[in-house]
């Protein structure tokens, strides 16, 4: 069965990445969901998809030259919609701090955010914080840095790791020739455009993202792994009606 990750929690009803939308995933019964990790000017590990805080805040500047407290003090809500202002970017462990409360026994995709920029450190403040105790769900690491999965496998050699990639030709073969690379994240419109590729690939894929009804459909027609959607709800009414 092909797994529903929500994309940024459920992005295309809540303001990405942030506590409601997590909320809003959970409650639809997605099966995983997917979160982006930063690091902030103080070291701090933050849940926030840009480098710059620009887009999906009232504020500006680079997530690596604000302060925990910097940022606290960002809306990052209204951007999306009114109703949301008093909502807040999150630190990675109060998303986990959330999912425990809602007893989510899913799976949660960590993308490590260090394509445009590599924060020194990062993976091993990630690491530290998710071997800290044991979850009652399980998780795995995401990015489009092949280093930073690098990296973290040293410190984490049993998790599952998947490489992301937009329209890189070149990243497939790299998921291929990997012994600890579980997967490829492709962008929706690569699966497109290599379909011979796709027919033959021998690890697990998990496009980004399919958010119409039709292009779900496509994806499960191709018993893909999972698929990364905007619209978690949407897609399992969409696979309900497959199964059918």
């Amino acid at each position: 069965m092909t797994v529903i990750i929500a994309h940024r929690g459920s992005a295309g009803t809540h303001p990405e990445n942030t506590l409601p939308a997590f909320m809003e995933a959970v409650r639809s019964g997605a099966d995983g969901i997917e979160l982006d990790v930063h690091l902030t000017a103080d070291q701090q590990l933050v849940v926030i998809h840009d480098e710059s805080v620009d887009r999906t805040t009232d504020g500006k500047g680079l997530v690596r030259e604000l302060t925990l407290e910097e940022i606290k003090e960002l809306d990052a809500g209204s951007w999306f919609d009114k109703k949301y202002q008093a909502t807040k970017i999150s630190t990675l462990q109060e998303v986990l701090n959330l999912l425990l409360q809602m007893r989510f026994r899913g799976f949660l995709c960590i993308e490590i955010k260090t394509n445009k920029f590599h924060y020194p450190g990062i993976e091993e403040k990630i690491s530290a914080v998710m071997t800290s105790k044991e979850w009652p769900f399980t998780y795995w690491y995401a990015s489009f840095n092949l280093d930073s999965l690098e990296i973290m496998h040293e410190y984490e050699p049993d998790a599952q790791y998947d490489l992301i990639q937009k329209n890189a030709l070149d990243k497939y073969q790299l998921v291929l020739d990997s012994p600890f690379i579980e997967g490829l994240h492709p962008s929706y419109d690569w699966i497109k455009q290599n379909p011979e590729i796709v027919k033959t690939f021998e690890k697990s894929l998990r496009p980004w993202t399919p958010n119409l009804y039709e292009t779900m459909m496509s994806c499960f027609e191709k018993k893909f792994a999972g698929i990364i959607t905007d619209f978690p709800e949407k897609a399992i009414r969409a696979r309900s009606r497959f199964k059918q």
